[in-house]
């Protein structure tokens, strides 16, 4: 019996295109993904829960976790830290399950280093313009803080070629149903399938 280890997918992409949106979609259908919830210490919107959402963290807890190495990447993004406790994803990994992270860019790249046999995807807005509507639409930020968040999306889309994959956000089904045919489809990979056959293959029969 083939027992594969878990894949690493990794969902990443500028404020505001609908990274969270995308990633509680695809939760809401079947399937055998486990979820990874990041630790931050920025304010908790309206409608978010602890630890569904995010961990909300102070920034003295948060550096504890820097220091104890408790995390599998961390980034400051416009004055937040964001990152991803390291323990859950390696255990999950180790059984077999599969495990999905909706993280930002800087973080994505760091797990990039730690985990080279990801899959990483980077979500796409059809347009910064749309992007820049979407954000507003909130009504959590300041006009400083959209401009900033603009900016710094335009260097994110820029680093686009660390990714595996681009899945274009402009219809919330049709982003997920590519998600989901990009973990499918990498189940399938000859590479991932033959390892483990390579392993059935060194066993002698009785």
């Amino acid at each position: 019996m083939i027992e594969n280890k878990g894949i690493l997918f990794v969902l990443s992409g500028p404020s505001g295109v609908g990274k969270g949106t995308v990633r509680k979609e695809i939760f809401n259908r079947k399937n055998d993904l486990k979820y990874s919830i990041s630790a931050t210490t920025r304010g908790m919107r309206q409608g978010e829960k602890n630890g569904i959402d995010y961990f909300f963290k102070s920034k003295d807890e948060f550096q504890t976790l820097i220091e104890e190495n408790k995390l599998l990447e961390y980034a400051k993004y416009v004055d937040n830290y964001y990152g991803t406790p390291r323990d859950y994803v390696e255990e999950m990994l180790a059984k077999g399950h599969d495990v999905f992270l909706e993280i930002e860019v800087q973080g994505a790249l760091q797990v990039k280093k730690n985990f080279p046999d990801g899959v990483f995807i980077f979500l796409l807005p059809p347009s910064l313009e749309e992007l820049k509507n979407r954000i507003v639409s909130r009504g959590t930020e300041t006009n400083e803080l959209v401009r900033n968040r603009l900016s710094e999306a335009k260097k994110e889309i820029r680093m686009m070629d660390n990714y595996d994959y681009a899945v274009l956000n402009d219809d919330v089904n049709r982003a997920v149903e590519n998600v989901q045919s990009i973990i499918a489809s990498e189940h399938l990979k000859r590479e991932r399938v033959e390892k483990e056959y390579r392993k059935i293959l060194e066993v002698e029969l009785p």
